[in-house]
């Protein structure tokens, strides 16, 4: 069993689009960490696609803030515009469908997923030191988790911490096979809206009988997004962040 993973959408169609192509059906499964909507143009069509298409799927803070719930009071400025103005646009399809989005941690073949960290939804994992902190709450051998748009992996043994990390700017892809007797928190970064200085959109494809994970890099129509975004009138920094990927 292959698993497309996915997190991070942020109802950019172009980078999902570009995502789906890249990954050139080389999957079994689609799941998807949260985060459908918010920031991006396209909340409808994206939200109507990873209806169809992916299998299991947990929710992230800013499926929550865009169907109503009051988590959007930490927000900042220009998400709580955009969530706002996804609340406004959504159909009563694609907001029934994300609003009874299940919390995680969920586990599908023998992996979990969760959107932040296990322990809680909205926590964000970024070091090494945040990774370990979770040491022992991690519910199975193998975590994906999403919302810091940041594509990395922690590995972890009694003692020890290792990163996984992503492929470089010159490079589409970093495969890593899973060490036995050892834990790990896998992020495949942001489709929608990257910020670790890398503007392509990423994602990650495991293979549950190798155990192997793979962080991919493609790069997506950013002018069309940007341009999108723009006509919807949303705020002109979520446009320009997609070119820098911070």
């Amino acid at each position: 069993m292959r698993l497309l993973i996915l997190s991070d959408l942020h109802a950019n169609l172009h980078a999902l689009e570009a995502v789906v192509a890249d990954s050139n059906g080389e999957f079994d499964q689609i799941v998807c960490l949260g985060d459908v909507v918010g920031y991006g143009a396209d909340p409808n069509e994206v939200t109507g696609w990873v209806r169809e298409r992916v299998s299991a799927i947990v929710r992230g803070n800013h499926d929550r803030a865009c169907t109503g719930d009051p988590v959007i009071s930490g927000f900042s400025a220009n998400a709580q515009t955009a969530a706002l103005w996804t609340l406004r646009h959504l159909k009563p399809g694609a907001f029934d469908y994300l609003r009874a989005l299940p919390t995680g941690p969920l586990e599908v073949t023998g992996v979990f997923l969760s959107h932040g960290s296990p322990r809680d939804e909205d926590e964000y994992i970024v070091t090494k030191h945040d990774a370990a902190r979770l040491y022992r709450d991690l519910p199975g051998e193998v975590t994906f988790f999403g919302h810091t748009h940041i594509q990395i992996g922690f590995g972890m043994r009694k003692g020890k911490v290792w990163l996984l990390p992503p492929p470089d700017l010159t490079d589409l892809e970093m495969i890593y096979q899973l060490e036995p007797e050892s834990f790990y928190m896998l992020n495949p970064g942001s489709v929608g809206q990257p910020r670790d200085a890398d503007p392509r959109a990423a994602y990650a494809i495991y293979d549950c009988a190798t155990r192997s994970v793979t962080f991919r890099r493609t790069p997506y129509d950013v002018a069309a997004a940007q341009k999108k975004i723009l006509g919807a009138k949303l705020p002109v920094f979520l446009a320009k962040r997609l070119s820098s990927g911070r």
